[in-house]
């Protein structure tokens, strides 16, 4: 990692520590700011742990592509919670046909930048 890399992977960490310490819910009860920050630390925490061995320069510029785009999600719709794609699993195609392999390359593809990271939590 270059140092220009981890200068932005260190400020991104810190900017979504700062946005959970500011953070309100828009339901504006109190439980519910508590639940959305600690989800937001939470999530933030694993995340940077899991890709903290991550070289490859393209992937954690990736990674901070989908960083950035969850930040400004989060911050426009008031939701810290990844926004789920509309894409039924296997919706297009029967489950016996050969096509199943291209459907689903299709729906690799169009998963938004934001949720990459998220699936393989969950």
């Amino acid at each position: 990692m270059t140092a220009t890399t981890r200068q932005q992977v260190l400020g991104l960490y810190r900017k979504i520590f700062r946005i959970a310490r500011k953070w309100k819910s828009l339901s504006a009860m109190e439980e519910d700011t508590i639940k959305e920050k600690q989800y937001i630390v939470e999530e933030a925490r694993h995340l940077f742990h899991k890709n903290k061995h991550v070289t490859h320069i393209e992937t954690i510029e990736q990674f901070i592509e989908e960083c950035n785009a969850r930040i400004e999600i989060g911050l426009h719709y008031g939701i810290p919670y990844p926004r789920p794609t509309h894409l039924p699993p296997m919706g297009l195609t029967m489950s016996h046909s050969k096509k199943l392999n291209k459907q689903d390359k299709l729906r690799k593809q169009a998963k938004p930048l934001y949720l990459k990271s998220h699936d393989e939590i969950s």
